[in-house]
C-alpha cells in the first residue's frame, strides 16, 4: 500500500507540474500578427521591433518584437484583435505600456462577449515612459471558458498608442512589483545603477507614509554596476520601512543588491575621477541643473541645486545643499528638499527671514527659508496635480529642512508656472516674488509673510528662472538700477516701485558661451562686502562619470556706463586667487611676430591673465590645450567653437582672463565687458599654451598663466 501511494504522489507531483506549466497567447516575435485580426493603421502590418520614428525609446519588452500602435503617430487609430482561446491557467500576465486611457488605449479580456477585464498604460501626461511593465489578471473564475483579447488604440491626441507584450496564460501571478522590509542600522542606502537600463519607479515607506519616491535606472547585476547612489537613512535609524520598486523583470537581481551601508559604495575615488570638475561644483552622484535658493548667512554661502540623486540624467527633482566659506571649497551637505505628494521640487530661491516675518524662528536665530515650485506630474504621487508653489524653512543654519504645513502658499496660475524668486523691498516693506508665469511672461507677487501673496504686475520678457536685484551703476550709490533676467542670462536694466517692473530699452545679451543658463545671485551678503555675485548652471558633462552638469564659476556682477549705454558686466570673484599653485608664468612686453607662435607648456587647471596690444595683426589665435580662441581685429570679433561676441580693443589693449577646468573653459574679456563660459572636454595629456599673430604683428604686454590647485 505505502508503494501504492508513493507512486501516486509522484504521479500528482508531475501532474501539478506539467499543469503549471506556462501558455504563451502571443509574444509578437513573428514578421505579421498571424490569425490576429487588424482594423485601421494604428498597428501597422505587424509587430515592430522597438522604438518608432518620433516616438521615445521604448524598452522593456521581451525578445525582438512587440505591439506599438504608434505607427503612424499617436493620430492613427485601429484595433488588434485575437483568434478566440480557451482559458486554462489562474492568471493572464503580460507586458504593457503606453497612453493610460482605458477606454481609449488598452487591452480588452472579452469572455461570452463581455469585457471582464481592461487595462492601460500608466501615461497621460507630458513625459513619462515608453517603458512596458508586467501587469496581471486573475481569471480563475473564468477557467474552460471561450475567451477573447482586443487592443484597442482609439485616441489621437498625447499618448494615444498602446505597448504589448507577451500575452501568457500562467498559474502564477507575475508583476513587476517587489518590496522587502528594512531595518535601518547604517546611514546610507547604497542602489546600483546602470545607464541605459529601463527605469524603475522606487518608494521607501513606512507603512502608508511614502517617504521617499524616484525612478531609477537599477543594474540588472553586480556586473553590469555603473557606479552606485545613496539615499540617506540618517533619519530613519532603528525604524523598519518598506521598499518598493514597481518595474523588476523576472530574471533581475538589482533589487536584491540594494544594500546599506555607512559610505558610498565605489566611492574610493571620489573628487578624483578622470573627468571631475576641479575648479567647479559638482555633486559628488547624479545629474545637476539649475542652482536654487542661494543664500549667505554667517559665514556661509549655500548653494542649493537641482539634482537627481539616482540617476546619470534629469529627473527625480530634488533640491541638493551645499556650502562654503570662500565660494571656492564646497561641502555637499546631501538633499535638502525632496519630491512629495504635491510633485518634484523645481527651481526658486532663499532667503535670511531677519525679522521673523514667517514666524518659523524658534531659536535666537532668524530662520532660513526656501522658497520652491511644485512641480506636479513628474512622479508617481501627483501625476495629475497642477504646478503650485510652497516654503521650506530651517533653524539650525540650514541643515535640517521643515515644509510648511500650509503649503501650497500660492496656487497654480498657468501653464507650468514656476520657479519663484524672492527678495525683501527694503522702501516697501515687504517680501517681493517674481515667477515664470506662461509664453515669456513674469509675475509679481507682494507678501507680508511669505504666506499669502498678493499679484501685482504681469511683465511680457523672459522665459523660466527669472532674478531680480539693484546695482549701483559705475559704483554709484547714488545712481542706482535694477536688473530682471531670465534664464539665457538676458536683462533688463530698469526701474522697480515694488509692485512693477519698468524696463529701459531692449533686452541685451549677457552671456556669449555655450554652457551657461538659469543663474542666480547670492542674497543677504553683508553690505560691507558689496558684490552682487552670481552662479549658473555649466551645461557640460563626461557619460563616463557617475555625476553629471556643474556649476560655473562664481562671479561678481557691476553696472557700467559704456558707449553703448548701461551694461552689466562679470568678473570672477577674487576667491579664485586661492586656487592658485606656486609662481606663475610671467612674461611681458613680448612680441608676436607674424609666423612665429609663443608657446609654453603649462599645467591641467589653469587661470590665464594676458594684456595684448593687438598692434597690425588680422587675428589673434590661442590654443588653450586643444582649445581654440580667436580674435579678429577687423570685425572686433571673438571666437570659440560656435560661439562669438563683439567685443573692441579699449586703446588697441584686449584684456583676457580664461578659467580651465577639466570640462570647461570661462573666458572674460575687457574685464567682463564679455563673458563666455564654454563646455569643452580637455585632454588630459595635452597641457601646451600656443598664442600665435596672423596678418601683422602684436605684443604680449602681460601674461600671467597660473597653475591652480583642485578645490576638492
Amino acid at each position: 500500500m505505502r508503494y501504492i501511494l508513493i507512486l501516486l504522489t509522484g504521479l500528482l507531483i508531475t501532474l501539478s507540474a506539467f499543469a503549471a506549466e506556462d501558455i504563451i497567447i502571443a509574444d509578437f516575435e513573428g514578421t505579421d500578427y498571424g490569425d490576429w485580426k487588424v482594423r485601421g493603421k494604428a498597428f501597422g502590418d505587424g509587430p515592430v521591433q522597438g522604438t518608432l520614428p518620433g516616438q521615445m525609446k521604448v524598452d522593456g519588452f521581451e525578445g525582438k518584437g512587440l505591439v506599438n500602435s504608434f505607427s503612424g503617430g499617436d493620430a492613427s487609430r485601429g484595433t488588434l484583435t485575437s483568434p478566440n482561446f480557451i482559458i486554462e491557467r489562474k492568471y493572464i500576465n503580460f507586458l504593457m505600456g503606453g497612453g493610460g486611457w482605458e477606454d481609449k488605449t488598452a487591452m480588452q479580456l472579452r469572455v461570452d462577449g463581455k469585457v471582464i477585464h481592461k487595462a492601460a498604460g500608466p501615461n497621460k501626461n507630458p513625459g513619462g515612459s515608453e517603458t512596458l511593465r508586467w501587469r496581471s489578471w486573475d481569471v480563475s473564475e473564468f477557467m474552460g471558458k471561450d475567451a477573447q483579447l482586443r487592443i484597442v488604440d482609439d485616441r489621437t491626441e498625447g499618448w494615444g498608442h498602446i505597448n504589448v507584450d507577451h500575452i501568457v496564460q500562467s498559474d502564477e501571478k507575475v508583476t513587476s512589483e517587489k518590496q522587502r522590509d528594512i531595518t535601518v542600522s547604517k546611514k546610507l542606502l547604497n542602489l546600483p545603477v546602470r545607464n541605459n537600463e529601463p527605469k524603475t519607479w522606487m518608494r521607501l515607506k513606512q507603512g502608508d507614509e511614502i517617504l521617499r519616491e524616484f525612478d531609477i535606472e537599477l543594474a540588472q547585476d553586480i556586473d553590469d554596476v555603473d557606479f552606485w547612489v545613496t539615499l540617506d537613512l540618517s533619519e530613519f535609524q532603528g525604524e523598519t520601512l518598506q521598499l518598493w520598486a514597481d518595474n523588476i523583470s523576472k530574471s533581475s537581481k538589482g533589487f536584491e543588491l540594494i544594500t546599506q551601508a555607512d559610505t558610498l559604495i565605489g566611492g574610493e575615488n571620489l573628487y578624483a575621477e578622470t573627468y571631475r570638475p576641479q575648479v567647479h561644483f559638482s555633486p559628488m552622484r547624479g545629474w545637476n541643473n539649475d542652482p536654487n535658493g542661494m543664500m549667505y548667512y554667517k559665514g556661509e554661502y549655500h548653494l542649493f541645486f537641482q539634482h537627481n540623486p539616482y540617476g546619470w540624467n534629469w529627473g527625480n527633482m530634488t533640491w541638493g545643499h551645499a556650502v562654503s566659506k570662500d565660494l571656492v571649497h564646497w561641502e555637499e551637505l546631501g538633499d535638502a528638499l525632496h519630491p512629495d505628494e504635491h510633485g518634484t521640487m523645481f527651481s526658486g530661491s532663499g532667503v535670511v527671514d531677519w525679522n521673523n516675518t514667517t514666524g518659523f524662528q524658534t531659536g535666537d536665530e532668524p530662520p532660513l527659508i526656501c522658497i520652491f515650485t511644485y512641480a506636479g506630474d513628474n512622479n508617481l504621487s501627483s501625476k495629475d496635480v497642477e504646478y503650485t508653489q510652497g516654503i521650506a524653512y530651517s533653524n539650525d543654519r540650514g541643515r535640517t529642512w521643515t515644509k510648511y504645513k500650509g503649503n501650497p502658499v500660492q496656487g497654480h496660475l498657468a501653464g507650468r508656472n514656476r520657479d519663484p524668486k524672492v527678495i525683501w523691498h527694503t522702501p516697501t516693506n515687504q517680501w517681493v516674488i517674481v515667477m515664470y508665469l506662461d509664453k515669456k511672461q513674469l509675475v509679481f507677487f507682494t507678501s507680508p509673510d511669505l504666506k499669502t501673496w498678493t499679484q501685482t504686475s504681469i511683465l511680457d520678457s523672459f522665459y523660466e528662472c527669472p532674478e531680480m536685484f539693484e546695482l549701483p551703476v559705475d559704483g554709484d550709490a547714488d545712481k542706482m538700477k535694477w536688473v530682471l533676467y531670465g534664464a539665457s542670462g538676458e536683462y533688463h536694466v530698469g526701474e522697480f516701485d515694488g509692485k512693477t517692473f519698468v524696463p529701459h530699452g531692449d533686452v541685451l545679451p549677457f552671456n556669449y558661451g555655450n554652457c551657461f543658463y538659469a543663474s542666480q545671485t547670492f542674497s543677504d551678503i553683508p553690505a560691507a562686502d558689496g558684490r552682487r555675485i552670481q552662479m549658473g548652471w555649466g551645461r557640460t558633462g563626461h557619460p563616463d562619470m557617475p555625476f553629471n552638469q556643474q556649476m560655473d564659476f562664481p562671479v561678481a556682477l557691476r553696472l557700467e556706463t559704456t558707449p553703448d549705454g548701461i551694461r552689466m558686466l562679470a568678473e570672477p570673484v577674487n576667491e579664485l586667487d586661492l586656487l592658485h599653485d606656486g609662481q606663475p608664468i610671467v612674461i611681458e612686453e613680448e612680441a608676436l611676430i607674424e609666423g612665429n607662435t609663443l608657446t609654453l607648456e603649462a599645467s591641467e587647471l589653469l587661470d590665464i591673465r594676458a594684456t595684448i596690444d593687438i598692434g597690425t595683426a588680422r587675428t589673434l589665435d590661442f590654443n588653450i590645450r586643444g582649445l581654440n580662441i580667436t580674435y579678429d581685429t577687423d570685425k572686433h570679433e571673438l571666437k570659440c567653437k560656435d560661439n562669438s561676441a563683439k567685443v573692441s580693443p579699449v586703446d588697441d589693449e584686449l584684456t583676457l582672463q580664461i578659467i580651465v577646468d577639466r570640462l570647461s573653459a570661462e573666458i572674460f574679456v575687457n574685464q567682463g565687458a564679455i563673458y563666455m563660459p564654454m563646455a569643452h572636454v580637455f585632454d588630459p595629456a595635452k597641457i601646451t599654451l600656443e598664442t600665435k599673430a596672423t596678418g601683422g604683428d602684436a605684443t604680449i604686454k602681460s601674461l600671467f598663466v597660473h597653475a591652480l590647485k583642485s578645490a576638492w
